[in-house]
Formats: structure tokens, sequence, C-alpha cells
């Protein structure tokens, strides 16, 4: 009885204020139960089980996470998705970044410019990837007629399958991120600058030793929902290979994600589906705790100086 009067206060008003707290987000709560807690617990006793969504479930104990280690079309997805991991998150960073001290600015029309930037965000990925992938055929879309680059078969060639779909996750993905480094400008304080000028610092030296570390919890935001994202890829290789060869040739092409879909609903194989999607939230996971782990060494917050 005391741990539930802790919880909803000792007092008629605080727990009056805790139930209508609790009736508000109730709602939002089931619903995320439903159709996403339920799915998850599923999918996990379902990584345990052979099934092909028509005979009934066998149990297989370990067999298909054994499978995952033995499996080199796993180990091909795993690479390709770090493959991207490398190319997407430090050129999309790097280019958000610049967009956002470049719209930090006083600059005319400068509202209009942050809009254009973001719009990509909310365009629709696949109509993007089916733009991107105009974009990137030979002889004919905007890379296409490019000498030298108009020849190159971008979504045929093993070697150059994923930069076309970096190229479109990075179009989508700098203005979200591009939001978020320019909230982080606009909440360094301008008495640090100030103090660097008066000790004689100047544009670069203020960017680097200034701007850089107050940006530094915000980088980490960033690093940490990119890392989320490029993890999920999958609509842009669906689009961009289905009428040439799905997934990639010998999957060169195929993600994680990419290839837990050919698994669970090309192949029917649920149970083993299961165990992919099982083995990708470990994986996230982990490196989502490496990266709250080396956070101490560089993520500098205001809260801590002095």
């Amino acid at each position: 009885m005391s741990a539930i009067l802790n919880i909803f206060g000792r007092t008629p008003l605080a727990r009056r204020k805790a139930f209508w707290g609790l009736a508000l987000i109730a709602p939002n709560t089931i619903g995320l139960f439903i159709f996403f807690g339920i799915p998850v617990l599923v999918a996990f006793g379902l990584s345990f089980f052979e099934w092909n969504g028509i005979k009934p479930p066998e149990f297989a104990g370990l067999d298909n996470f054994g499978r995952i280690l033995r499996d080199p079309l796993f180990g091909r997805a795993l690479a390709n998705t770090l493959k991207l991991a490398l190319i997407v998150i430090p050129l999309n960073m790097g280019l958000a970044l610049g967009a956002a001290v470049l719209l930090n600015q006083r600059l005319r029309f400068r509202n209009v410019f942050r809009t254009i930037y973001f719009l990509p965000v909310v365009t629709s990925t696949v109509a993007a990837s089916v733009v991107w992938t105009w974009v990137f055929q030979p002889g004919l879309g905007l890379i296409g007629i490019v000498p030298g680059l108009g020849s190159m078969q971008w979504l045929t060639r093993p070697e150059l399958v994923l930069i076309p779909i970096a190229a479109v996750t990075v179009w989508q993905r700098i203005g979200f991120d591009m939001i978020l480094f320019l909230a982080g400008l606009q909440n360094v304080p301008r008495v640090l600058h100030e103090a660097a000028v008066i000790d004689g610092a100047n544009g670069r030296q203020r960017f680097f030793h200034v701007t850089l570390p107050m940006l530094s919890p915000i980088t980490f935001l960033v690093l940490t929902l990119n890392f989320i994202s490029v993890f999920q890829i999958f609509d842009q290789v669906f689009i961009m290979t289905q009428r040439t060869t799905p997934g990639g040739v010998s999957g060169s092409a195929t993600t994680l994600t990419y290839l837990l879909y050919q698994t669970g609903f090309v192949r029917s194989e649920f149970g083993y589906a299961s165990a992919i999607a099982l083995a990708l939230f470990i994986i996230v996971l982990f490196i989502t705790v490496v990266q709250l782990r080396l956070q101490r060494r560089w993520v500098f917050y205001e809260s801590e100086a002095g």
C-alpha cells in the first residue's frame, strides 16, 4: 500500500494529478504495447521455432541463431550495412553541420532556405528512391549524362551499388540533422564567443574550440540516431534494385533489414526471420551502449563546467 501511495502521492491533490497523468498517456501506452510490444514478444518467441506460415510451428531451440553464424548472406548483409554506415554517417553529419552553420547566419530568406533543406525529410522514401534511381540511370539521369560517369552501371555493379543508396539516404536525412545542429548552435552561450574574441581567437579557432565542444551533446545525439537509421535502411534497397537485381548482384546491396524481408516474406522462413530481427536488435543495442560509454570521453555538457 505504501508503494502505491508513493507512486500516486500521499495527498488527494497529488493522487488526482497522478491519476489524470496516467489516464492521458494511457491511449498511447496501450497502443504502443498492442502494436509494438506484442509483436516484439511474438517475434522473440517465434525465433525459437521453424514456421512457414502454413504448417504448425516446430520447436527448433537455438538452431536459428546458429544458422545466423553460419549464413554467408547474413555476414554479407551485415558488411553492407556497415559500409553504408561508413559512407552515410560522416557525409551526412558533415553536410548537416555545414548547412546549420550557414543557415545560422543572418541571411536574406534564411527561413526559406531552412524550409527547402528540410523538405526531403517529409518526402516519401519510396518517391525519393524512384527519382534517384532515374538520376543514376546510365545516359538518362543527371549523373548518367555526366561525361565519364554516364556509362557506369551504378545500380548493377556490386562495387558501385551502395553509392546511389547512400546518396538518397544522405539527401533525405540532412534536413533533420541540420535542424538538430541548428538548435544546438542557437544554444551556444554568446558570452563564450565574446570571451574567445577578447582572448584573440579567430573565427576558425572559435569554431573548433568553442562551438564544436558546446555542440558535442547534439553531435552525440545525431551520431546515435544516424547509426539506428542506417541499420533500418530498406526502402531504398527495395526500390532501387528491384528492376535490375533485387538486393544487388550477389547480394551486394542487401542490408540486414532487406535480408529480414527476403527471409520472412519471400522465402516464408518466419522463425529464421525472427532470429535475424532479434540479432539486428542486439547489434543496434550493442552499438548504442558502446556509444553511451564512449561519450564520457568527448561529450561536454554545460552543466559540468566549473
